[in-house]
C-alpha cells in the first residue's frame, strides 16, 4: 500500500495531467489525507507541485553516453520533445513558470547534462562555440518546439527534426575538417585540459583557460 507521501504524489500528478483543479482540497480528497498531511510532507501546496515537476523532470534527464556526441545530442533533443509531448502539464510547470533573474532549480540538471554532452563534442573538436554557450542555445531551441508541438493539434515531428538540425549545425562541426580551423582547435584543447590538467597550477590553468577563450573567439 502506498503511503501518504506517495498517495499526495501521484493525486497531484494525475490532476496536472488531466487538466484538473489542483488545489489542496482537491489534491487530499483524492489522496484520501488531510490537509496537516499534506504540509508535514511538502510544507505547502506549492512545495507538492515543485516535487511532482522534479520526479517527472528525472525520469528523461538521465541518459548515459553511447561515445556519439552528435548522436547523444539527437536522442536528448528528442527525448526532450517526446516527454514534453506525453506530458504537457509537467512540462508546462517545468518550462513555463519562467521568473526574470530566477534560474530554475528543477531545470538546471538538464542544462548541466548538455554542457557535459558538448565539452565532449569539444574533445573531439567538433564544436564552433564554448560548451556554455551551445547548451544555452539549443535548450532554448528545444524548449520552443517542444511548447510549439504541444500547441499543435497534429505535432510536426518532421519541424522538430528540421530545426533540431539546424540548431545542431550552428554550434558542431557535424563533419570535423581534416584541418580544424583556429577556433574549433582552441575549443577542442580548453576541453582537454578542463578534463585532464597535468602538472598545470590553478594559476596556469586560468591563464591557459583565458587565452583559449580569446581564441575560440
Amino acid at each position: 500500500m502506498q503511503n501518504a507521501r506517495d498517495r499526495l504524489l501521484l493525486a497531484a500528478a494525475e490532476l496536472l495531467e488531466t487538466g484538473g483543479t489542483v488545489s489542496t482540497r482537491a489534491v487530499c480528497e483524492r489522496a484520501g489525507v488531510q490537509a496537516p498531511t499534506l504540509y508535514h510532507h511538502f510544507g505547502s501546496k506549492q512545495g507538492l507541485i515543485d516535487a511532482v515537476a522534479n520526479h517527472g523532470f528525472t525520469q528523461y534527464t538521465a541518459v548515459e553516453s553511447s561515445g556519439d556526441p552528435l548522436g547523444d545530442l539527437r536522442e536528448g533533443w528528442d527525448r526532450h520533445v517526446r516527454f514534453g509531448l506525453e506530458h504537457p502539464s509537467f512540462y508546462g510547470l517545468l518550462y513555463g513558470r519562467a521568473e526574470p533573474g530566477k534560474p530554475c532549480a528543477v531545470t538546471a540538471p538538464a542544462h548541466a547534462a548538455l554542457r557535459d554532452r558538448f565539452t565532449e563534442a569539444a574533445a573531439r573538436g567538433l564544436l564552433k562555440v564554448p560548451a556554455d554557450d551551445a547548451a544555452e542555445q539549443v535548450l532554448a531551441a528545444n524548449v520552443g518546439i517542444t511548447l510549439t508541438l504541444i500547441s499543435q493539434p497534429d505535432p510536426d515531428f518532421g519541424l522538430s527534426e528540421r530545426v533540431r538540425e539546424a540548431a545542431l549545425a550552428a554550434v558542431l562541426h557535424t563533419a570535423p575538417a581534416g584541418t580544424p580551423k583556429r577556433a574549433s582547435t582552441a575549443l577542442t584543447l580548453r576541453a582537454l585540459i578542463a578534463d585532464d590538467p597535468g602538472d598545470l597550477t590553478p594559476g596556469e590553468r586560468a591563464l591557459l583557460a583565458e587565452l583559449l577563450d580569446r581564441l575560440a573567439r
